[in-house]
């Protein structure tokens, strides 16, 4: 018959994992939320409509249209890349934190193989 700590560890452990993973989820949102405030200022000036230009009447080459006029790409790229990075960087972090749980984990059972037996 198992003892009353034997049941109470595996729902301690899986409470604790449900924890984490609601953690790191929450986590996830925060960065997602702060990335796109961060990069709301940007699309935000770019969406206004523009004043009307000669271009807008007929062809005009690249050459000749006013530098206001050229979509600003470097802050959108910045963006992207910000958030592609720190979406990897928490992926690693998530996986590493597993990793090192089922690295536990696998020395505990270790221990209770070399033991001989169950605790």
């Amino acid at each position: 018959m198992p003892s009353h700590r034997a049941t109470e560890r595996p729902s301690n452990r899986a409470t604790e994992r449900s924890l984490r993973h609601r953690a790191t989820g929450v986590l996830c949102f925060v960065v997602l939320c702060g990335a796109l405030w961060a990069g709301s200022g940007v699309t935000a000036s770019m969406q206004q409509p523009p004043a009307p230009s000669p271009a807008q009447e007929g062809f005009v080459p690249i050459d000749q249209l006013a530098p206001k006029e050229v979509l600003p790409a470097a802050p959108l790229v910045i963006a992207a890349y910000s958030v592609a990075w720190i979406a990897i960087f928490a992926y690693v972090l998530t996986i590493w934190k597993r990793l090192a749980s089922v690295e536990k984990e696998m020395a505990a059972l270790s221990q209770r193989v070399a033991s001989g037996g169950r605790r």
